[in-house]
């Protein structure tokens, strides 16, 4: 963490990158450094705003799945696009490939943005590793829960079977794997308190506060 001090004091925003797993707390974390005033860039925000009505985000995905997936208003019909994609890995994989320039662009922009203005900006990415953000990070930050309390809370927070929850967690990359490749972990095991309380070390460690 020494060197996020030096890239401080060159008066350059610092890019966080800021991810976890399903239910570890991201959100929980992201708000902690909403509070103390810093920007955070928030990746699902973001892929809402490039499908609104008139955008080319949405124009090409009707290129791609046609007009039926628009609403009478112009909107995106998100349960007519979740049942075209739903169960085809095929279709998911192109809805990812045709709205990707659209998300990455616009999230490029705000932290151009954000960093002539801010000593630090968050970026909130769920899929941080697996859409290969970490290049554009100067260090990633990761919301860390071992995955059997990862489970424990996603069947509460959703009221969901075991099975359901293990399915869910275990579509994404294991959050032990997210974990061996951050440059920061911030331990969640414990009460939300505890983690503003670390977060806000990491802040002071780095002079950010």
């Amino acid at each position: 963490m020494s060197n996020m001090s030096e890239t401080k004091n060159t008066q350059v925003g610092f890019v966080l990158g800021l991810t976890g797993g399903i239910a570890t707390g991201k959100s929980t974390a992201a708000a902690v450094f909403q509070q103390y005033g810093f920007p955070v860039i928030d990746a699902d925000q973001v892929a809402r705003e490039v499908v609104e009505p008139d955008t080319p985000g949405l124009q090409a995905l009707v290129q791609a799945f046609g007009k039926e997936i628009l609403q009478k208003d112009g909107q995106l019909d998100r349960q007519k696009l979740g049942q075209l994609i739903f169960g085809s890995a095929t279709a998911r994989e192109q809805l990812n490939q045709v709205l990707d320039p659209f998300i990455r662009g616009k999230i490029t922009e705000e932290i151009v943005k954000n960093k002539a203005t801010h000593p630090l900006v968050i970026v909130d990415i769920p899929l941080l590793f697996e859409g290969h953000y970490d290049a554009q990070m100067d260090a990633v930050a990761v919301v860390y829960i071992p995955e059997s309390q990862q489970i424990d809370r996603l069947m509460a927070r959703n009221q969901l079977t075991k099975q359901e929850a293990e399915q869910r967690v275990k579509s994404q990359l294991s959050i032990e794997e997210k974990k061996r490749r951050a440059d920061i972990v911030f331990d969640n095991r414990q009460t939300k308190e505890d983690l503003s309380d670390e977060i806000k070390k990491w802040l002071s460690f780095n002079r950010f506060l």
